[in-house]
């Protein structure tokens, strides 16, 4: 067995997740694959690269060895690929990536307006996109970095901040009893259930942090944004959502007491004059979904924030 790129790509993936099952998934390939390619890249070297614990996997003193000369070389082939791809495109287009946010449906509209149509693809992996625009597969990439949970920034990437901090509230079913409440406390919450989505990167780390700190211990399901809005709607679980989300009939956003779980909002590309491109059509966007969310514009004024986003100098 020869080693190949791809296989040196796999090696920086399990070390930059932490994680066989997570770093298959930034791959794109079955975690049995993944494990069976590393069995294989190990016994090529002649020893263990990883250790395998409960918490996930870890560099062995060879893997550290292995990963400090696969890195440079796993950026470099990225460039290449990039610039490559740049250089031989005939389609205009723009590519965007992007986590969830009810900002997407104004930032497109203004964008169709200024050029063609984009071209969007969403994910909940913000690092998985951002890995998309280091390969030169997107233009750029509109993501939320978890508080207390650092994204991993490809070499070669500019960002852009567009929210530095922005709070995340809690949606509630609308008989719940601390749905009459515009603000709630986590200590009202503590008999519920929660529901997360594991797959969004920083997500569970980041909830589960915030119910410890305050001496919670709820029950906790895993679930898709999807299957997650319809439990709520039935009184199922309450769970975690961004502050520009409306409250429905079956719903209702509420304010966390003291801001304890934030996100910072960041776009991304490979070039200064791409996000100058984007940038301002994306602020305004936001701008405007901010104001149209009442729980969202009520924390805006009781904060004193006159504008989400900063205006750039």
């Amino acid at each position: 067995m020869e080693l190949e790129v791809r296989h040196l790509r796999a090696l920086c993936a399990i070390a930059d997740t932490g994680s066989l099952h997570r770093a298959a998934r930034l791959l794109g390939v079955a975690q049995p694959s993944l494990s069976t390619q590393l069995r294989r890249i190990e016994q090529e070297l002649g020893g263990e690269l990883f250790t395998r614990e409960r918490t996930g996997c870890r560099p062995t003193p060879l893997g550290r060895v292995v990963l400090g000369r696969a890195r440079p070389l796993v950026a470099e082939m990225r460039s290449l690929v990039a610039e490559a791809r740049a250089a031989a495109a005939d389609d205009p287009q723009l590519r965007i990536g992007s986590t969830a946010s009810r900002a997407l449906a104004g930032w497109l509209r203004r964008l169709r307006e200024r050029r063609q149509e984009p071209v969007l693809q969403m994910d909940v992996s913000a690092n998985a996109l951002l890995n998309l625009v280091a390969e030169g597969r997107l233009d750029v990439a509109f993501v939320h970095e978890v508080e207390g949970c650092p994204l991993r920034i490809p070499s070669g990437l500019r960002l852009r901040v567009l929210v530095e901090r922005e709070p995340q509230f809690v949606s509630l079913p609308n008989d719940h009893p601390a749905a009459a409440r515009s603000v709630v406390r986590l200590s009202d919450l503590a008999e519920d259930r929660w529901m997360i989505d594991p797959t969004v990167d920083g997500e569970w780390d980041a909830v589960h942090r915030m119910l410890r700190s305050a001496g919670l211990n709820p029950r906790v399901l895993h679930g898709d944004y999807h299957t997650t809005a319809s439990l709520v709607a039935t009184g199922e679980v309450i769970t975690v959502c961004q502050p520009t989300r409306q409250s429905g009939p079956e719903s209702v956003v509420r304010r966390l007491y003291g801001d304890p779980l934030g996100v910072r909002l960041l776009l991304a590309a490979r070039t200064e004059a791409e996000l100058d491109g984007v940038y301002p059509d994306l602020a305004e966007a936001y701008r405007e979904t901010a104001q149209q969310s009442p729980a969202y514009r009520e924390w805006l004024e009781h904060s004193g924030v006159d504008n989400p986003v900063p205006a750039l100098p």
